[in-house]
């Protein structure tokens, strides 16, 4: 029986945002193949239950609370790797001594405890974190949440190249990481992010608005909304729906001002897909360059039009289904396009969608990685 220890940087239900999203549906998708899972999470408050969705797909669920001592700020580790540490995470990897995969390098601080050859160590490299909050600190107004953020790159930048040649192998989800780790460390794997759609839904070839959705409470989408926000000003003809669980009051307030534009709750996961299917077209921004965003294959999978920046994906054939502007006023020109165009790329987004994208081909390699001997 194959067995593996998951050490999550959150609980992975639902699975609503970007790195939880992959988290989710790997594990469903290594479930499926046979693997026997054994889930650690770090949570901010320990659930009074596992949701049937987590039972079904792993053997065991622990709980660990992540620590709240401020002054873990000024350790020398990340701040988000420091808050991660726990004695029971380390008994509980003690009764099965199965190979270990950690989600994120903000789940590594307990590998400094763990006796050597007990487990084999595996890597998902979910963003070059150094990178990620330097692209914070630079898209934040906050003073100090800018200084926060910066500090906490430069404290990355030397952890994770402490930390990467320790891991048998580093599952990357972008190509731009993956060449990064290959450099440094010659362990890496390129394996795409796990999304949980299964097939390219067929639809009408017209919708009725344009759709931005994300997480409001980041400062990357709080920037790429305001820049949307913008445009549709200069757009009053089309309609753009925002659809977030976590907008500011400031963020409301921009909304209202704007006749065209209207905020709706995304609360589950069916009713983003209901948002994305009666979508004509969404926009996709960022500017944190940090390979292909989960969101990416929620719209391709379940809408029509998808107008992006370049920092949305670094994957060529990914960017070949999609409208690219390399400015605002290119995505301007793509919404003005696309709105008088009928939508008829489905058979086309399945060819390269099911064929190069899967869960369960990715699954699969993972485990010949992870169970090779």
């Amino acid at each position: 029986m194959k067995q593996l220890h998951i050490i999550s940087f959150n609980y992975p239900y639902p699975p609503s945002y970007g790195g939880i999203i992959d988290v989710y549906y790997k594990i469903k998708a290594l479930s499926d193949l046979g693997i026997k899972i054994h889930l650690h999470c770090f949570v901010d408050q320990i659930p009074h239950k596992i949701d049937p969705e987590v039972k079904e797909i792993t053997e065991n669920v622990f709980f660990y609370q992540k620590k709240k001592n401020p002054l873990l700020y000024f350790s020398a580790t990340p701040f988000a790797a420091a808050i991660r540490d726990s004695e029971g995470l380390l008994k509980n990897l003690e009764k099965d001594k199965a190979p270990i995969l950690f989600e994120g390098l903000q789940t590594t601080q307990i590998i400094r405890f763990l006796r050597e050859n007990d487990h084999k160590l595996y890597l998902r490299y979910h963003n070059n974190e150094s990178e990620y909050y330097k692209g914070l600190s630079v898209s934040e107004k906050n003073l100090f949440k800018k200084i926060i953020y910066k500090i906490e790159s430069l404290k990355y930048s030397g952890y994770q190249k402490k930390l990467l040649k320790k891991f048998e192998a580093v599952f990357c989800l972008s190509e731009k990481e993956y060449s990064e780790v290959e450099t440094y460390s010659e362990n890496a794997h390129l394996i795409h992010i796990f999304h949980g759609n299964e097939s390219v839904k067929e639809l009408d070839t017209n919708g009725k608005y344009f759709l931005f959705h994300g997480d409001l409470s980041t400062a990357d989408n709080k920037r790429a909304l305001n820049e949307t926000i913008g445009l549709f000003k200069t757009l009053p003809q089309y309609q753009l729906v925002v659809a977030s669980d976590r907008a500011s009051e400031d963020m409301k307030r921009k909304i209202s001002e704007v006749e065209n534009i209207s905020l709706t709750p995304i609360q589950t996961t069916e009713n983003l897909y209901s948002l994305l299917e009666d979508a004509h077209g969404n926009i996709l921004i960022s500017y944190q360059n940090s390979g292909t965003k989960v969101k990416l294959f929620n719209t391709l999978y379940n809408s029509r039009f998808v107008i992006i920046n370049e920092n949305i994906t670094d994957d060529r054939v990914l960017k070949s289904v999609c409208l690219f502007g390399s400015d605002m006023n290119e995505i301007r020109q793509h919404i003005v396009t696309s709105a008088e165009k009928e939508y008829h790329d489905t058979e086309k987004r399945k060819e390269i969608l099911e064929k190069t994208h899967s869960d369960k081909a990715k699954a699969n390699e993972m485990v010949k990685i992870i169970f090779k001997n």
